[in-house]
């Protein structure tokens, strides 16, 4: 694998070089099918099974068509010398043990089988396009705005409506690490208890009421201290921008902003995720609410409750949740003469 990332590393770096746009190599049918059995030895699914692509981004492949005996007679037939690299001569090596062991076996089975697994492999290639469309007909992806645009939601009723969940579950989750075992277990508790929680080595998935919300694993959310209005960056895909202005202004209606009395906020300000006993008095409520009741009521799911900031005063006093409600007790009042505005930005 180190020996193709760096093959291909001086391929692109060729091309960029002579200010070329493709590179042919010269794998050929029997490649493809050695390709196709290592996979299948390994468990893989429909995308293993159709060999090696004819194209992939700038390199292409114009031999899959021949074998490597065609290859080597035409060689023969123009007197043109070649070079076999002697490490596939060692059988130590899966794909050696292939080329070297299991094909001609399989040959003296049955006579022209390197050339009918070419052929299923093709016809697996041309199913994969229907499977594949299929795949992207599910294809829907949630993001939440305010609080993390990396957070994704798969709603339950994606795999009601497919003929095969598993399927559907491997190709969503695959990419963000997860296994064939774990993606067997997710499908196995989707209609248990919402809450369960899975790991990869990149990603967490959490199993809500009525959807599989997966997040990138991130370090855990540092309080951000804000001694006086300005502009914070909270890391490279966030800033809130905090500032006073006039009662002109008005109110806003963007969850992204919060307006309150700027006669009643003390400095300084801390950013910071939601902690266990969280209070606040929800704008336009007369009792308190713990927040996490609050978050629940609004059907946020635990890792969206795990992104979810609030902005608290130097008393400690929530003033926002950060997209969603901001404290009645700050709230602009007739007696106001300006404005205190937190402003938060994504994805900048």
């Amino acid at each position: 694998m180190a020996a193709r990332e760096l093959r291909y590393g001086y391929f692109r770096q060729l091309l960029n070089d002579i200010g070329a746009s493709t590179v042919c190599v010269a794998h050929h049918r029997d490649d493809a099918v050695e390709t196709m059995l290592m996979n299948l030895l390994r468990g893989s699914g429909i995308h293993g099974l159709t060999g090696i692509r004819s194209h992939n981004g700038p390199v292409v492949r114009p031999l899959l068509c021949v074998s490597r005996q065609e290859i080597l007679e035409y060689l023969h037939s123009i007197g043109q010398d070649y070079v076999t690299d002697s490490t596939n001569l060692h059988p130590e090596v899966l794909r050696n043990k292939v080329r070297l062991q299991l094909l001609p076996l399989l040959e003296q089975m049955y006579s022209g089988a390197s050339e009918n697994m070419a052929r299923s492999a093709y016809y697996l290639s041309e199913a994969e396009k229907v499977y594949n469309a299929e795949i992207a007909r599910y294809a829907q992806v949630k993001e939440s705005p305010l609080l993390d645009s990396s957070l994704l939601t798969i709603p339950f009723s994606l795999f009601s409506s497919s003929p095969s969940p598993l399927c559907l579950l491997h190709e969503w989750l695959t990419p963000f690490g997860f296994n064939r075992s774990q993606i067997e277990q997710i499908l196995a508790h989707l209609d248990g208890e919402p809450g369960r929680v899975f790991e990869s080595s990149t990603h967490t998935l959490v199993i809500d009421r009525d959807s599989i919300v997966v997040e990138p694993l991130g370090a855990p959310i540092k309080p951000l201290v804000i001694p006086e209005p300005g502009t914070y960056r909270i890391d490279e895909n966030a800033k809130i921008r905090i500032e006073e202005v006039g009662v002109e202004s008005g109110i806003s209606r963007d969850p992204a902003i919060a307006t309150l009395d700027a006669a009643t906020i003390r400095f300084p300000l801390t950013l910071r995720a939601v902690e266990p006993g969280d209070i606040f008095q929800p704008y336009g409520m007369e009792g308190k609410k713990l927040v996490s009741d609050y978050l629940t009521d609004r059907k946020l799911n635990l890792l969206a409750k795990r992104c979810q900031r609030v902005l608290v005063d130097a008393t400690g006093t929530i003033l926002w949740l950060v997209g969603l409600r901001t404290d009645h007790r700050y709230r602009i009042t007739p007696d106001t003469h300006k404005i205190f505005r937190a402003v938060w930005q994504l994805n900048l």
